[in-house]
């Protein structure tokens, strides 16, 4: 079921096909970590991301070969069906790199510029003219991107300065957010003073501290109408990561701030990096604003569930709904609300069961080792066996394909 929360009022800025802000969906945004000179593992990657629910896709974009091989890899995306708009991240050279490749300028769908990674003294203003410049020639919308760990020091100088003046200065933290707000701010006027239309600007003041994140945003929402992109930058490894990421912007998101999101998460090695397209989606949807992929109830497991094997079976019913969503999403509309309960004892499998689309719950420990299956609220079977989980998987099928076959 989804929620309702009034969202903050901003407008609506399109990013190739996909509209961002207004009233629209928040948008699951992740970025590749591959070298993006090389074509065909960015071009595996982008697929990866893009079929595990990514619906923007963000590449580094540093040095002339990386510039070189966007439209050639963007090119190969869409001759292999996957449409997933592209946005390049542009630091310390992007006026040049944009410029110097104008096919790469026009492949992108949106340029992410950090203001504090554009130049210093007068090279800021014109480094950062040439990249608005390219952007309005070729209609693309941009990110400007706050980061406190290259926050704009001359902004950042002249605040604290101002501050130490004044009768009761505020703590450096709050100074230094205010001086995000502000670099994020001046850069969005400037940029319309050059002529980039007001709806082709997204604002993102990105910290990697959970309270700090959550009080720049609740100050930066009040203050302008652009849609906000938010994420917890580094939010770090496993657990973690995951749990600073979700407590950060559950907080944001619950008082209807932010209009994209992402988890930068730092992959275990050798990780696929669709986790942080993933945990994005997750905390969307425990939430109750979007539905991205059918959500499997079960249970932690006590004394009565000695058995490994409803752990077994919700982690293979978990896995198996993600190998089959890409294909699930072209042929059952809708399967993403879905709702399967796999539990493990009778003191809340029953009920748990009965409340999910499709429930099974299995023996707990002592109990009579059958396992009553629940549909729409109605047992329609008891499995028992060897065979319970080719059964189960079976039931799920059927179920899918008379709801949600068109």
């Amino acid at each position: 079921m989804q929620i309702r929360i009034p969202r903050r009022q901003s407008i609506t800025v399109k990013v190739g096909h996909i509209p961002v802000g207004g009233s629209h969906p928040v948008v699951v945004q992740s970025m590749t970590n591959t070298d993006t000179a090389d074509v065909e593992s960015t071009f595996k990657q982008t697929i990866e991301l893009a079929e595990a629910g990514s619906e923007l896709v963000r590449w580094t974009v540093n040095v002339k070969e990386a510039a070189a091989a966007v439209p050639k890899i963007v090119e190969k995306l869409r001759a292999a069906g996957c449409h997933v708009p592209i946005i390049g991240d542009f630091h310390y050279n992007g006026h040049t790199l944009l410029t110097e490749f104008p096919e790469c300028a026009k492949a992108l769908s949106k340029y992410r510029i950090n203001p504090g990674n554009v130049g210093f003294g007068a090279k800021h203003d014109a480094n950062f003219k040439a990249m608005i410049d390219v952007a309005i020639a070729n209609d693309k919308p941009v990110r400007i991107g706050v980061n406190w760990g290259s926050l704009d020091q001359a902004i950042l100088a002249r605040m604290m300065d101002e501050n130490a003046k004044l009768p009761k200065p505020k703590d450096a933290r709050s100074v230094m957010r205010e001086a995000m707000i502000e670099s994020a701010l001046s850069s969005a006027k400037m940029a319309e003073g050059y002529g980039l239309p007001h709806d082709h600007i997204i604002l993102s003041v990105k910290i990697s501290e959970v309270q700090d994140l959550i009080a720049v945003y609740q100050e930066i929402a009040k203050r302008c109408d652009f849609p906000l992109h938010l994420g917890l930058t580094e939010a770090g490894m496993g657990s973690k990561g995951i749990v600073a990421s979700s407590a950060a912007l559950g907080v944001i998101l619950q008082q209807g701030i932010g209009d994209t999101i992402r988890v930068s998460l730092t992959p275990a090695p050798g990780a696929s990096r669709t986790e942080e397209v993933i945990v994005a989606q997750q905390i969307l949807q425990t939430m109750g604003f979007r539905a991205f992929s059918p959500m499997v109830t079960s249970c932690p497991g006590c004394g009565r569930t000695t058995s490994t094997f409803f752990q077994e079976l919700a982690d293979q019913i978990q896995t198996y709904i993600r190998t089959e969503m890409p294909s699930w999403r072209k042929k059952y509309p809708g399967v993403e609300t879905l709702q399967i309960a796999v539990m493990g004892c009778i003191v809340n499998g029953p009920g748990e069961s009965k409340h999910a689309n499709i429930g099974i719950s299995l023996p707990g420990t002592g109990e009579d080792p059958k396992a009553p299956v629940y549909i729409d609220g109605e047992k329609v079977a008891t499995l028992q066996g060897a065979a319970i989980v080719p059964e189960f998987k079976q039931m799920l099928m059927n179920y899918i394909e008379k709801r949600f076959s068109q």
